[in-house]
Parts: C-alpha cells; sequence; structure tokens
C-alpha cells in the first residue's frame, strides 16, 4: 500500500472524527442548555418591570419632581446589564470560578466592612447597608447570597461527605457564615442576615452533616435570632403587631394591614395593569419590599396563580437540573442558588400577605433596587450554566474508538 495514501486516509480519518467531536460537543450544548428555564428567568424579569412601571410610578411622580420614571428607568438600566451578566454567568467556566473562591470571599466580607466607612458607606433610615460609587450604590449583602453558596458547595465537595470533626469539617463554614451574619447584623439588617443563616443551615443539612449536629446548629440559632430581634424597640413592636395587628393600626401594624386590604381589593380578575388605587399612598415601600400587594391588586386572584406557577416552574427546572447532575459540587451549589431565590420569594410573600412580622426582604425579579435585580440574574445564570453541564458526555476517545 502506498504509504503516502496511508497517511492522507488517516488524516481524513482523524479529520472526520474530530468533526465528530465538535459536532457532539455542540449537540450536547444546544440539547442540555434549558431553554424553559431561560425564558421562565425573561418573563419573570419583564413581568417584575411592569409591576414597578405600575407600583412606583404615583410615589416617583411625588418625590421627584413630577418624574414618574424615576425607579422605572433606572431598573431597566439594571435590567439590561443584569441580562449581559445572566449569559455570562450561563457560560462561564465554574472550575475558573472555583478558583478564585478565597479572594471572592474575602472580597464579599471587604465590601461588608465598608458600609461602615465614612464617605463609602451610605446609610438609609439608620440602616448602613450600602456602599457608594459616584450615584451608584450596591448593598454587599446581596452579593453574600451568591458567594456563600458558592463557598459552602466547594468546601463540601472537598471534604466529601466527610462532616465527622467538629473543627476540621463543620467549624470553617460556620466561621464564614458567622463573619458575614455579624456583618450584616451590624449594618441594622438582621432580617438579610437571619435568611443568610437560614439558607446556610440548609446547606449544611444538603452536605450531610450528622443529624445532631444540625439540630445542635438549630437549637442555637433559634434563641439567638429570638434575642437578638428583642434587643430593638421597633423589632418588638413589629413582633407585637404581627401577634395583634389591631393594637396599632396607625403606627407598627399600618404597613402590614394597608397591605392586606390592597392584596384581597384585586378580587378575582384585578383591577388592571395601572389601575390599582390603594397602592397609591396606602402602602409604604409598594415599589420595593411590599411591591407584591400591587401586583396582587392589579392583577387579582389569576395574577397570583401566575405568579406562583412561574416561580414553581423555576424552582421545579432549577431543582431538577441540580439534583441530576452527577457532581458533587454542581448539586449543592445549584440547590443552594435555587433555595436561596424561592426562599426569598416566600419569605417576601410571607410578610406583605401577613403570615410574619414586617422585614426587609425585597422580592426577586420585581422589587426597585439594583443590588437585587444584578444579583438575582446572576444566581439564574449560574443555574442555567448548571444545566449545560454534561452527565452524559462521552469522552473524545470513546467517539475515536466508535
Amino acid at each position: 500500500m502506498d504509504p503516502g495514501r496511508a497517511v492522507c486516509d488517516h488524516r481524513v480519518v482523524y479529520a472526520e472524527d474530530t468533526v465528530r467531536i465538535m459536532s457532539t460537543q455542540f449537540e450536547f450544548e444546544r440539547r442540555k442548555t434549558d431553554h424553559i428555564l431561560v425564558a421562565n428567568v425573561l418573563l419573570l424579569t419583564g413581568l417584575g418591570l411592569v409591576t414597578l412601571y405600575s407600583a412606583s410610578y404615583g410615589f416617583a411622580h411625588r418625590w421627584f419632581d413630577g418624574n414618574g420614571y424615576h425607579f422605572i428607568s433606572r431598573q431597566i438600566v439594571f435590567a439590561v446589564v443584569g441580562i449581559i451578566l445572566f449569559y455570562l454567568a450561563s457560560i462561564i467556566d465554574l472550575n475558573l470560578l472555583r478558583k478564585f473562591i478565597k479572594p471572592m470571599v474575602l472580597g464579599a466580607i471587604i465590601l461588608c466592612i465598608l458600609t461602615f466607612v465614612p464617605g463609602i458607606g451610605v446609610s438609609k433610615n439608620g440602616a448602613a447597608r450600602w456602599v457608594g460609587f459616584g450615584s451608584f450604590t450596591y448593598q454587599p449583602s446581596e452579593i453574600v447570597k451568591l458567594i456563600l453558596p458558592l463557598y459552602m458547595a466547594h468546601y463540601f465537595e472537598k471534604k466529601d461527605g466527610k462532616l465527622d470533626s467538629i473543627l476540621k469539617g463543620v467549624l470553617p463554614p460556620a466561621l464564614i457564615v458567622g463573619v458575614f451574619f455579624v456583618l450584616i447584623f451590624l449594618q441594622n439588617n438582621i432580617s438579610t442576615g437571619m435568611f443568610i443563616a437560614f439558607n446556610a443551615l440548609f446547606m449544611f443539612y444538603l452536605a450531610g452533616i450528622k443529624l445532631r449536629y444540625f439540630l445542635g446548629a438549630v437549637g442555637v440559632f433559634l434563641p439567638t435570632a429570638a434575642l437578638l430581634v428583642l434587643q430593638k424597640e421597633h423589632r418588638v413592636r413589629r413582633f407585637i403587631n404581627f401577634i395583634r395587628p389591631t393594637l396599632e393600626p396607625w403606627g407598627a401594624g399600618f404597613q402590614a394591614n394597608a397591605s392586606e386590604l390592597t392584596i384581597s381589593s384585586g378580587g378575582f380578575w384585578g383591577k388592571g395593569i395601572g389601575l390599582g388605587t390603594r397602592k397609591i399612598g396606602s402602602v409604604p415601600e409598594v415599589h420595593s419590599d411590599f411591591i407584591f400587594a400591587a401586583y396582587a391588586e392589579e392583577a387579582g386572584f389569576i395574577g397570583i396563580i401566575l405568579f406562583f406557577v412561574l416561580f414553581a416552574v423555576f424552582a421545579g427546572r432549577g431543582y431538577m437540573i441540580s439534583m441530576k447532575n452527577e457532581k458533587p459540587f454542581n448539586r449543592m451549589f445549584g440547590c443552594g442558588l435555587v433555595t436561596m431565590i424561592i426562599s426569598q420569594v416566600f419569605l417576601n410573600i410571607a410578610v406583605v400577605a401577613g403570615a410574619l412580622p414586617v422585614t426587609g426582604v425585597p422580592l426577586p425579579f420585581f422589587s426597585a433596587g439594583g443590588s437585587s435585580l444584578l444579583t438575582t440574574l446572576i444566581m439564574a445564570g449560574l443555574i442555567v450554566n448548571i444545566s449545560r453541564q454534561s452527565n452524559d458526555k462521552p469522552a473524545p476517545g470513546e467517539v475515536l474508538n466508535g
């Protein structure tokens, strides 16, 4: 046989095999990207913008010299940037993120500390929760909601379920959680601190921590949270008014009572987008933490059902994507991100509906505020990223041998 022809044939075969590898990888990426989840995130973002415009126009018109577009114009900018970050998060190499976990944790801690630095930290209503860079402000506690699941998933995969030792297995992540909790608590933001601690407990449970350790942590967390709530008068008054809503109908109980009346006024079909009346002047912070009340008034029971269906799809797809993945890091990270978003949704709705005492937790995709929207979209992008990770991707050698 002609040696030159043999070499040529070999190169042709090798080229064909290379094309088959690239084609297989392309088909995998196209097949595994969860388009339902992507569409769901875009729908939630769009619905959130429409709701914010309707909820904030009257308030912005009164307080910003007739500029009813103050909140929505800023939110659209954040949404555009957020969609770009969503896409980038969906394609970034997760292994690359893991290489920078320590700097990211340190960076998040530094950002939280900067809220106390004069000239950088920004205080509103007695709470030092933001850092300012010119006209741009950011709430560092939002990035903690992303960094903490990333760090804990990475740590627990390295431990490979070996969490028998408190000092070497449980204590390191517990200390990180404690540092974030203390910093956020000192920002006068106990609701977010407790929320993050709760989600950290979920990550511990997911990692397979021993039951006695888990119950011990819960046993410490609950009374500590109760004692911290009792430290501030306004927190105590909120709790008392939660138990007895009619005690201070024009004081600490006003916001919750007004929210419940606004929700019930929507009826079955709702008043129509932009046609709500009780939201105007009746519900404080209706464009922010209580935006669901405005949505319920205008969309009615039917709209509330749509709202929960969209988030149920988000949760269902997110958990399915995560749990089907063979890599422990991807499973824990994905579940941690989904739980962080969904638990925040339920916490916000429970507060607005009067099922829990008033807290300052925004509604993902809906509440005004670039910090929340940007972080939520990045987290959603990372969940989509996990949907593209292969469980059955053929190795190059397997393709060549086929």
